[in-house]
């Protein structure tokens, strides 16, 4: 791979303006072309991009284009930065009517100096809002794709897309479907604007000729025409990769532009680089529906503000995953301590689930085309979620490192959907840990709050996801939560129904589409606020469950709390795989009663706060 960096635009309003700028402050950059003006930090604006390209394992060469009236500053500026002074190309032109353009520059650089390999084209004198992105990544994400490489970025609030080369990207294949060189309002709804930074393959090269041959005019030679005319007319497949960070001062400036944008970023560089980001995600309960949601059936969930799982992401030097001191044990106060921690709480805590999250992360991240900063961080966690009582505190925390991660590197929801979120989550778990799980823990745990969701097998194959409905919170009645102190294996349920279902087991299908029906129904009862009707269906909903597992598959400790609800009246059910049941009492007196029953019998009882997503922003 060749880097060629251009530098040869004529920048005559920024120049006078500087040269007429009247405070004074700007007099030491008169004749200064913009590629070598301070940049963030201080630093040239040439001097990153040198920097950025400068690697020898990535190109074989760099060469940068710039024109007479200018060549003496760069022959200077390579001469400082150890550049080799050979590959710096004249292209001859002194002033902006004389000018080759963009395109006839990156030909002569190519056709002078005999190149002959894949081409990476940066305008080395873009300025970068964030300075870290990893390059190689790039590089990685060209080599996967059977095309060119342009590289874009959502523009930021006040920028209009009529002053940039804008492309309208498919989602899934992320190729480029239409370029549109600085379009009139209206003609695209696109946010997303390319800039001059684009991987060329070798065969294409020719066609850069075949352009200038159309074109004789420099002004209709820009790289976005360019662009325009290889996407739209010649239909070459050229693919997009997306920046999380913005690019400015492209084409002709005023001082104006250039000391705002340089401010604007420069403050985006310093706003509280160690100001720790913390997020939340929430335990949930299951409240109607199939046990599993890997049987393409229909269920409604719920988060609680009760237990949570907290992660903190704070900048560092290195990338480091702190063991949490209670979940994470490497000490112990004896053997005995050891084995009784060990048959409680089981080998693995939260640690693995970080590491997995960041794994996978990256690899979605490069197959999808985002380009990540070159940052790194120190990843912590806590969480109150009762382990191995079916409250979903591993997706929890998978969850919450997602959102983390997603603040720290500027991802998008429409570069992470929530519903390929939730499937993320899922694949951490299952790809990556071998943990079996379904995907109504993590939809309800991105989604927050109460989920109506429709696993249909026609959904999943069509889209792969289902249809997930955010239902209205006074829709929650009161409701109650029990889980075993010690759900080691009481509380576990142990079945072959997956693998019936997987063989076509008419009595589990049949049983399955009961399930969603319940799930319908509830979803009704729920907005019209029929508690009666709710608990009669969750009784439902628990036979149907016990007549596909059997007691003995749903374990004695589950039993022992179904058992003791129904003596007080309560409707009762599983919300998760077990070790807790949800419940919903309609007579306050006998809840008192039942809350009394279960400490008793040594369970932790509790009344459930639904957690509202939306009451944050109230």
């Amino acid at each position: 791979m060749i880097c060629i960096l251009l530098v040869a635009g004529h920048d005559t309003v920024l120049e006078t303006q500087i040269k007429n700028d009247f405070t004074g402050l700007y007099s030491h950059l008169t004749g200064v072309p913009k590629a070598l003006l301070p940049g963030v930090g201080g630093k040239k604006i040439l001097d990153f991009w040198w920097e950025t390209v400068n690697m020898r394992q990535l190109f074989s060469e760099v060469y940068l284009v710039t024109n007479a009236d200018k060549y003496k500053h760069y022959e200077r500026w390579a001469t400082a930065n150890d550049f080799p002074l050979e590959n710096v190309v004249n292209d001859g032109s002194t002033t902006l009517e004389g000018r080759l353009g963009a395109v006839a520059d990156l030909e002569l650089a190519i056709r002078s100096r005999k190149l002959q390999d894949d081409i990476m084209v940066i305008a080395g004198d873009m300025l970068c809002a964030d300075q870290n992105f990893d390059i190689a990544q790039v590089l990685r994400f060209f080599r996967s794709k059977p095309g060119e490489l342009v590289i874009y970025y959502e523009l930021e609030e006040g920028e209009r897309s009529c002053s940039r080369g804008i492309v309208e990207v498919c989602p899934e294949t992320h190729r480029i479907t239409r370029f549109l060189e600085k379009p009139r309002d209206g003609l695209t709804m696109s946010r997303l604007a390319s800039v001059v930074f684009y991987c060329l393959r070798k065969a294409t090269l020719p066609f850069l000729s075949d352009f200038l041959s159309l074109r004789l005019d420099a002004q209709d030679r820009t790289l976005g025409m360019l662009w325009e005319w290889l996407i739209n007319e010649e239909k070459l497949p050229v693919f997009g990769m997306k920046l999380a960070t913005g690019f400015q001062l492209i084409g002709q400036v005023a001082l104006s532009d250039y000391k705002r944008w340089l401010a604007h970023y420069s403050a985006k560089q310093q706003e509280s680089p160690g100001k720790p980001i913390i997020c939340r995600s929430y335990a949930r309960v299951g409240l109607m529906g199939n046990p599993s949601d890997g049987f393409n059936g229909k269920t409604i969930a719920m988060t609680i503000s009760n237990f949570w799982a907290e992660v903190t992401l704070t900048e560092s030097q290195t990338l480091v995953l702190l063991p949490h001191p209670l979940n994470d044990p490497t000490e112990f106060g004896s053997l005995q301590d050891l084995f009784c921690i060990s048959r409680k709480e089981g080998y693995l805590g939260g640690l693995r689930l970080l590491q997995a999250t960041c794994k996978k992360f990256y690899q979605f991240c490069s197959k999808q085309g985002i380009a990540l900063t070159k940052q790194n961080f120190t990843l912590k966690y806590d969480t109150n979620i009762p382990r191995q009582v079916g409250l979903a505190g591993s997706s929890a925390i998978v969850s919450a490192a997602l959102k983390c991660l997603m603040k720290f590197y500027n991802i998008t929801d429409t570069d992470l959907p929530k519903p390929i979120r939730a499937n993320f989550i899922l694949s951490v778990e299952t790809d990556e840990l071998f943990i079996t799980a379904g995907l109504q823990d993590r939809v309800v745990q991105v989604y927050e709050g109460l989920v109506y969701m429709d696993f249909s097998k026609e959904l999943m194959d069509e889209n792969g996801y289902g249809e997930y409905i955010p239902m209205d919170m006074s829709s929650v009645p009161p409701l109650w939560l029990a889980y075993l102190d010690d759900p080691s294996d009481s509380g576990r349920i142990h079945s072959n129904v997956r693998q019936r279902w997987l063989n076509g087991d008419p009595d589990v299908i049949e049983t399955m589409k009961s399930f969603a029906e319940l799930t319908d129904q509830a979803k009704v009862a729920m907005q019209s606020r029929d508690w009666t009707k709710l608990a009669c269906l969750m009784d439902q909903n628990l036979k149907l469950r016990r007549s596909l597992y059997t007691d003995e598959g749903l374990g004695p400790g589950n039993l022992r709390m179904v058992q003791l609800a129904r003596q007080f009246g309560s409707a009762v059910k599983l919300p998760g795989s077990g070790g807790a049941v949800v419940g919903l009492c309609l007579d306050h007196d006998k809840l008192v009663e039942l809350k009394k029953a279960f400490q008793e019998a040594g369970c932790v009882f509790c009344e459930i706060v639904p957690y509202d997503p939306i009451s944050e922003y109230i």
